[in-house]
């Protein structure tokens, strides 16, 4: 079993996930009804995934993303994206979604 950690932070008129760990087909149901928490409840204007501090991404996870940015687009909200590391940076560049999801370089950056 892999090892997920969410951690939540109200900002100015944004909402930022702290993804850490492994997200993966085991840990999936996690993070999709913290998301889905926190669309239904908080209704932000800009929901961050703050994805530094993950070590690992599936299949799975990456759809689980971009479901997420498709929900926001259908709400007329914004999913924006803080890069992780290389093993994660690597499925969305393997995968050819770079160019369909909002990447920004800080959390600072993102509602601007």
């Amino acid at each position: 079993m892999s090892t997920l950690s969410l951690h939540t932070y109200q900002e100015s008129d944004s909402v930022r996930v702290a993804v850490s760990g492994e997200l993966d087909l085991s840990s999936a149901l996690v993070f999709e009804e913290e998301l889905r928490r926190i669309e239904e409840s908080c209704t932000p204007t800009v929901l961050v995934l703050d994805l530094r501090e993950l070590k690992f991404m599936d299949s799975t996870g990456l759809r689980l993303i971009l479901s997420a940015h498709a929900r926001a687009i259908n709400r007329g909200r914004k999913l924006a994206i803080v890069e992780g590391g290389e093993a994660v940076r690597r499925i969305f560049k393997i995968t050819g979604v770079l160019e369909r999801l909002n990447f920004v370089d800080a959390p600072v950056g993102a509602a601007g």
